[in-house]
């Protein structure tokens, strides 16, 4: 599957004039966003599409790509379907060009839904939002049916909550789109619909066409550049990510032995500052055991007992946690002598084995280390371990975890189970909880 990410970028603003080449520490907005983009991986190729010299020539100083597109384009999703006239691919990724918060790892999601499915003709994003920010017309809001596709998109609260009292999930939609060639050729050739139009949303005009549109749930990344306020309220965030990742170096000490650690840049590139606040506060670390401490292979010894490949480093993360107060915890749906050894040997007390249950087999852990789920962080990698991620203040899961894992992980690590994930999560939280 050839997939290709273009980037709508035109210099008309209302309310931020010129706003792709506007500066953000150094480089400007359409510059930060591109460089997100072509770190997503699955992609074969980025292009900014534009009706104006001045971001082309920005674009090139660069050494980004520019598609030059009519200025008499209405959308975003125009100016990909003139790209898609002279650039073949099978999937095209619209992206907005004023989201320089985003996560590669977003992107990345959304090519895995058309991998999975060949009916899926749309998909688009969105993450979960406070019940204040479901009031403002300014965050457009969304409803799904149970296979995911969108119901309805709006400005107005979705859905509304008629009894006081009562509560509901709100997803705010992200305003990334992608199509399979197909369906972007069918857009152009709708008219605008009467939902569209009433809404100011172009999405709209795809469901009153009877066309489904896959909606894919991630964590949240932080909001777009729309207006002056939230242009400083980005360089903030930009700034602060910065310095984070030049001081990306620290010293931990395990009783007499002293080393250096430092955190993966894959993973200090993708740390928001909303995370690494949360990761400052962890107390406790509950991990799931069969892909996360292992590599999930099942190894059986000839009298049929099971035997497991821990890793080290590992282990020497687990004493660095305990020495620094942060307790460790261990989950698992199978239970077995091999894993009861290594647990001594690491003096790990607190582990529900054979639980399929995780959800209340954490809120028991929780309960017992006196710790709130703000405080926890839980370190999973397969379908089991989804249903815990809402529970606790961070979500983790290892790099070779299904995309549907990592789209609802609030941290996705480089390093595959087994192989010393659960090491660069510790190393995270000293370097984070020590700056």
């Amino acid at each position: 599957m050839k997939a290709v990410a273009v980037i709508p970028a035109r210099y008309a603003s209302t309310r931020l004039p010129g706003k792709p080449l506007l500066d953000i520490y150094g480089k400007p907005l359409i510059q930060r966003v591109w460089e997100i983009v072509s770190r997503a991986r699955g992609l074969d190729g980025v292009v900014v599409a534009t009706d104006d010299a001045r971001i082309a020539d920005a674009v090139q100083s660069f050494g980004g790509r520019v598609c030059m597109t009519s200025p008499e384009c209405q959308s975003g999703s125009d100016r990909v379907r003139e790209v898609a006239e002279s650039l073949t691919a099978d999937v095209y990724v619209n992206v907005q060009g004023d989201e320089p918060l985003l996560e590669p790892s977003a992107i990345e999601a959304l090519l895995s839904v058309f991998r999975q499915s060949d009916s899926v003709q749309v998909a688009t994003l969105c993450s979960r939002i406070s019940e204040e920010q479901a009031r403002s017309p300014h965050q457009v809001k969304v409803v799904r049916d149970h296979a995911g596709n969108a119901l309805y998109f709006s400005r107005a609260p979705l859905p509304f909550v008629r009894e006081s009292g009562e509560s509901a999930v709100f997803l705010g939609h992200i305003g990334m789109y992608a199509y399979r060639a197909d369906a972007l050729r069918c857009f152009a050739s709708l008219p605008p619909s009467l939902l569209e139009h009433a809404e100011k949303l172009e999405q709209l005009r795809f469901l009153q066409a009877g066309i489904s549109i896959r909606v894919l749930e991630v964590p949240s990344m932080g909001a777009g550049v729309d207006t002056p306020e939230d242009l400083e309220r980005v360089r903030a965030i930009i700034n602060e990510r910065e310095h984070a990742n030049t001081a990306n170096t620290g010293t931990v000490v395990v009783g007499n032995l002293r080393r250096s650690v430092s955190v993966l840049p894959v993973v200090a590139a993708r740390l928001n500052p909303e995370l690494a606040c949360k990761l400052r506060n962890i107390k406790l670390v509950v991990t799931d055991v069969d892909g996360v401490l292992t590599d999930g292979g099942l190894y059986y010894g000839p009298d049929g007992e099971c035997l497991k490949r821990f890793h080290a480093r590992d282990g020497l993360g687990i004493r660095i946690l305990q020495q620094a107060g942060v307790q460790v915890a261990v989950l698992s749906g199978r239970d077995c002598p091999a894993l009861r050894k290594r647990l001594a040997d690491l003096g790990i007390t607190e582990a529900v084995l054979g639980q399929l249950d995780k959800r209340t087999a954490v809120s028991g852990i929780m309960e017992r280390c006196g710790v709130t789920a703000d405080e926890v962080a839980f370190i999973g990698d397969d379908i089991p371990d989804m249903e815990v991620f809402d529970l606790c203040g961070v979500s983790v899961t290892v790099g070779d975890a299904p995309d549907y894992v990592k789209a609802k992980a609030d941290l996705v690590l480089e390093c595959r189970g087994g192989q010393g994930a659960f090491r660069d999560v510790v190393d995270l939280i000293m370097q984070l909880q020590k700056a």
